[in-house]
């Protein structure tokens, strides 16, 4: 009898420019795929699966890349293609809010092209049929933006950015259950150092629900009709859905970032492009375009998220990072 998964993780949660993105995988494992999804992945398979940290940077995404066009079935002819495959909203539901002086900064696709080598696409196209073999059957991904503006207004209304994450983890969770169409064992991420998770929830809020543990390591909680939601610690560093949806995060993430660092002319033409972490390069970008910035008219709140108070990270009943 098949089950199904989700693995969810997000990238950007602490980052100071840049949108935050969550992203989840489906897949349905036979016996035999419950096995190997519980085992330490093969040694050839690792070297392309693992920690996105690990595998990735933000000028080197190309890993990334090659597992969410393999995971689409590489139709996608350029980037702004994959993003719409991608998408848990779609760009123009995305782009509705966007101030008219801010859109283009998010959203100029410009000579946007493919990163991944032909190597790099062959490898990730034959581990989805390894995963296969072994019982794993990859269905779906699907990535949630949540962007600087949104982060922004949500502090405003009391919702941190820890809850913005759950939100957005709740949110991808239901749309690949109900692409399933049957109860999933999902694994997330851990949020921040949240133990309560029920307190906080937006989507899943009101639904029926039994606590299975709360604690620091894992929190899980069993729904009558959508199944299992655990957040773990560290998942991202052993469990392969969840590896896998940091990875093709990752290369979304670093998407949008590309497209921020590129519509501000005027640096260096060795200048290293900004992470958009809390770095010294990041910090020289925000310095050097901020004339720039106020020439075009750009909201604040649209190009760097807004420092949340101590005092409100704790509040939320988590740690900050």
């Amino acid at each position: 009898m098949a089950t199904f998964h989700i693995g969810a993780d997000e990238n950007g949660l602490g980052s100071r420019l840049g949108p935050m993105i969550v992203t989840a995988v489906l897949a349905e494992a036979n016996p035999a795929g419950e096995r190997f999804l519980s085992r330490k992945l093969p040694k050839r398979m690792r070297e392309d699966l693992d920690d996105s940290k690990r595998l990735m940077s933000h000028t080197n995404v190309g890993i990334g890349e090659a597992w969410a066009r393999a995971l689409t079935g590489s139709s996608a002819a350029t980037p702004a293609e994959l993003f719409e495959q991608l998408s848990l909203e779609g760009s123009s539901k995305l782009r509705e809010p966007c101030p008219k002086a801010a859109h283009a900064q998010c959203w100029t696709t410009g000579t946007e092209a493919f990163c991944a080598s032909d190597e790099q696409l062959a490898s990730t196209k034959k581990h989805v049929m390894t995963l296969q073999e072994r019982g794993v059957r990859l269905l779906e991904v699907r990535t949630s933006v949540v962007c600087t503006q949104k982060l922004n207004e949500n502090r405003e209304r009391g919702i941190n950015r820890f809850v913005s994450d759950l939100h957005a983890m709740e949110s991808l969770v239901l749309k690949l259950q109900a692409s399933a169409g049957a109860p999933v064992h999902a694994v997330c991420g851990k949020v921040g150092g949240i133990g309560e998770y029920s307190k906080f929830f937006g989507p899943l809020a009101g639904w029926l629900h039994a606590i299975v543990v709360e604690g620091q390591a894992e929190s899980a909680y069993q729904f009558p009709r959508l199944g299992r939601l655990r957040f773990v610690r560290d998942a991202d560093a052993h469990a392969p859905l969840v590896m896998l949806a940091s990875l093709v995060g990752k290369y979304v993430r670093e998407l949008f970032m590309s497209r921020i660092a590129s519509h501000y002319p005027g640096g260096a033409e060795n200048e290293a492009r900004p992470s958009g972490y809390h770095d010294p390069v990041t910090a020289a970008f925000v310095e050097r375009t901020a004339l720039l910035r106020k020439q075009r008219r750009m909201p604040d709140r649209c190009f760097e998220r807004d420092r949340e108070p101590i005092e409100n990270e704790y509040r939320a009943g988590v740690t900050l990072p």
